[in-house]
């Protein structure tokens, strides 16, 4: 499995949370969209969605939650 540091993603974020929600997400769109286009992927959705976090083609927006 593979567990991505939050270090190697320069995307401003506040929680760990919001990163892994965020790389879900963006894995199972990249599934639904190779299935719908009958792709067979190599590598797996996760790994792919973290690399375009990397690359900073995502950014992740938090809201400002005041308790």
């Amino acid at each position: 499995m593979l567990k991505p540091s939050a270090n190697i993603i320069k995307t401003p974020h506040k929680s760990y949370y919001s990163l892994v929600i965020a790389v879900a997400k963006l894995a199972r769109e990249i599934t639904e969209e190779a299935e719908r286009d009958g792709e067979i992927l190599i590598e797996k959705p996760v790994d792919l969605a973290v690399q375009e976090f990397v690359e900073n083609k995502f950014k992740i927006i938090e809201p400002d939650i005041e308790y």
